[in-house]
C-alpha cells in the first residue's frame, strides 16, 4: 500500500490545481443539496414553534397565530426574547446537523445511524434553549411550548428523513437514481467494496464491473468473470455502461492514475479513491464514507442538483394537470377507438430509457393490433435512415389512427409515464432495444438523460429522415439543457401539434 499513497501523492503534486478545484465543485455541490435541507430544518422549527403556542392556547390554528403575534399569549418582551431564541435554535440545530454529517446524501449513511443522530441533534439543541430561557428569567413563556417544539422538532425532522429515505430506496429499487459505478482493480479491497454494493443496493450503488491494472493477476475466481476492461478501454467501458463513478481500489503507477484523472474530468466521470482503512491520511481533502469505506473523491463533476428537482417539479405538475383536464378527452379516445378496430385501446411497449433502463411506454393503438408482426415485411419500405422506422402510407395504421398521429394525440398517455418517473415532459424520444442494439458508442449520450414526450427534435427536424441529425439534436440539447430551454420547447409543441404535422 505504500506505492499506492507516493503514486497518488506523485499524482496530486503534478495536479494540484486540478484537485483543489476538485474538492471545490465537491464542497460547492455538497452546500446546494444541504442549503435545501437546511431551508427546510428552519421551516419545521417556526412551524412547531407556532403549533406549540396554539397548543397552549386551545384555540384554532388561525386565531392562535393572530393571538400569539399579538401578545395575547406571550407578552410582548418575551415575543421578540422567544423569537431571537427560536432563531439561535435554528443556528444551533444547522451547525449540530453538519458536524453530525447529516446533510451528506442519504446513500452514504445508514438509516438507524441517521435516526439516532437526528434525536441527538434536536434534543441537544433542545437542551441548549431550555437553558437560555431559564438564564434570562423569561418567567412570562411557558415551558409547555419550549417543550412541546423541541418534541415536534425531534419528531418532524426524523419523520421527513425516514419519508425521504423510504421515497429513495423506493426510487432505487425501480432503477431511478441508481449510480452505476466500476471499481478499477481486482484485490481484496475491490471485491469487499463490490461484496457492499451487491448486497446493501439501499445505497443506490450498481456494480457495473472491474477493471484490471497492469501487472495485476485478474484470474481470480472471484472477477474473472466481471472484469470487463483495461485501464485503456476504461472509458470507453464507462460510455457503454452508463457509469457515474470509478473506484480506484489499488495501486497503479502515477501515469496511469494521472490519466485516469484528466480523463475522468473529460468524461464527466466522478473519480474516487478507497485508501487503506488503517493508513494515515495526509491530504487535506473532504472524504465520505461509503458504507464503512472511506472514499477520498478525487474529481467530482457539476451536478444540476437544484435545477434538476425544479424539471421533476415542472413534469409532476404539467403531467398532473394534464391527466386531469383530459379525463374526459381519454375516455372519447378510448370509445373511439374500440369502435374503430379490433384490440385494446393502449399500445405498450418496452423501450429504453435513462441509463439503458427498460420501461414500459403507454400509447393510444393507433395500428391494427398484428402491426408488430408485420413490421418485418415492411422493412424495405422504411422511409427513414439507418436504425429510425417510418412508413408515410404504413398500411398497419388505422382510420382513427392516422388522425391520432398527426396531431399527436396517441401519445397523451405518456403522461402517466411521467407522472411515474419514467419519462419528463421535455428530452430525447425513448428508443426502442432494437434501435439501440445498432447505436455506436457515442450514440448512447442520447441515454444518459430521461427520455420525454416531446423535444428539441421533435419541433425543429420532425419530418427530416436523417439518423444523424436525429441524434445530434438529441445532443445538442443534451449539452444545452435548462429550464428555460426546457420551457421553450414545451411552447412550440403546442404550435406543432396544432399544425397538424404529426406523422
Amino acid at each position: 500500500m505504500h506505492e499506492f499513497y507516493e503514486s497518488l501523492s506523485a499524482t496530486l503534486l503534478l495536479a494540484p490545481e486540478r484537485v483543489r478545484q476538485s474538492a471545490r465543485v465537491f464542497v460547492h455541490r455538497s452546500m446546494k443539496s444541504a442549503a435545501i435541507w437546511m431551508v427546510i430544518d428552519v421551516l419545521t422549527v417556526f412551524v412547531a414553534a407556532m403549533l406549540a403556542a396554539i397548543y397552549e392556547m386551545h384555540e384554532v390554528p388561525v386565531t392562535g397565530a393572530r393571538a400569539s403575534w399579538y401578545g395575547l399569549l406571550i407578552q410582548d418582551r418575551s415575543k421578540w426574547i422567544l423569537l431571537i431564541l427560536l432563531c439561535c435554535f435554528c443556528v444551533t440545530l444547522i451547525y449540530t446537523n453538519r458536524r453530525l454529517s447529516l446533510y451528506a446524501p442519504k446513500r452514504l449513511t445508514g438509516y438507524l445511524h441517521e435516526q439516532r443522530l437526528s434525536a441527538q441533534a434536536s434534543l441537544s439543541c433542545g437542551l441548549l434553549i431550555a437553558g437560555a430561557v431559564y438564564m434570562l428569567h423569561a418567567s412570562d413563556i411557558p415551558r409547555r411550548i419550549i417543550l412541546v417544539t423541541v418534541g415536534l422538532v425531534t419528531i418532524c425532522l426524523s419523520l421527513r428523513r425516514l419519508v425521504y429515505r423510504m421515497l429513495l430506496h423506493r426510487d432505487f429499487k425501480r432503477g431511478i437514481g441508481n449510480r452505476n459505478v466500476l471499481i478499477l482493480g481486482t484485490g481484496p479491497d475491490a471485491q469487499a467494496l463490490r461484496f457492499s454494493f451487491d448486497n446493501f443496493r439501499q445505497r443506490g450503488y450498481i456494480f457495473k464491473g472491474f477493471i484490471g491494472l497492469p501487472g495485476t493477476d485478474s484470474r481470480d475466481s472471484a472477477t474473472r468473470g466481471d472484469v470487463i476492461g483495461s485501464v485503456d478501454t476504461l472509458f470507453q467501458e464507462a460510455d457503454r455502461n452508463f457509469v457515474d463513478e470509478i473506484f480506484v481500489t489499488a495501486p497503479c503507477d502515477r501515469q496511469i492514475l494521472k490519466r485516469v484523472l484528466e480523463e475522468a474530468q473529460i468524461h464527466g466521470v466522478d473519480l474516487r479513491l478507497v485508501p487503506d482503512m488503517h493508513g494515515g491520511l495526509l491530504w487535506n481533502s473532504p472524504i465520505e464514507y461509503v458504507g464503512q469505506f472511506i472514499t477520498l473523491p478525487l474529481y467530482c463533476g457539476e451536478f444540476p442538483e437544484g435545477k434538476l428537482l425544479i424539471k421533476r417539479g415542472l413534469d409532476i405538475a404539467v403531467s398532473s394537470i394534464a391527466l386531469l383536464l383530459l379525463a374526459p378527452f381519454f375516455a372519447a379516445i378510448a370509445l373511439a377507438i374500440k369502435w374503430d378496430s379490433k384490440g385494446p385501446v393502449f399500445y405498450l411497449s418496452e423501450r429504453i430509457g435513462k441509463k439503458g433502463r427498460v420501461f414500459r411506454c403507454i400509447k393510444f393503438r393507433t395500428m391494427t393490433a398484428d402491426a408488430e408482426t408485420r413490421r418485418a415485411e415492411l422493412k424495405q419500405m422504411n422511409e427513414r435512415d439507418r436504425v429510425l422506422f417510418k412508413i408515410a402510407n404504413d398500411p398497419r395504421i388505422t382510420r382513427l389512427g392516422r388522425l391520432l398521429r398527426k396531431f399527436s394525440l396517441d401519445e397523451l398517455p405518456q403522461f402517466f409515464n411521467v407522472l411515474h418517473g419514467d419519462m419528463s415532459v421535455v428530452g430525447p424520444r425513448p428508443p426502442m432495444a432494437d434501435e439501440v442494439r445498432e447505436y455506436e458508442l457515442s450514440h448512447l449520450r442520447r441515454l444518459a438523460v430521461t427520455p420525454g414526450i416531446t423535444g428539441l427534435w421533435q419541433v425543429q427536424a420532425r419530418q427530416d429522415p436523417s439518423f444523424d441529425h436525429y441524434i445530434s439534436c438529441d445532443i445538442s440539447y443534451i449539452n444545452n439543457w435548462s429550464i428555460w430551454l426546457d420551457l421553450k420547447i414545451i411552447v412550440r409543441t403546442v404550435g406543432v401539434v396544432c399544425s397538424g404535422t404529426g406523422s
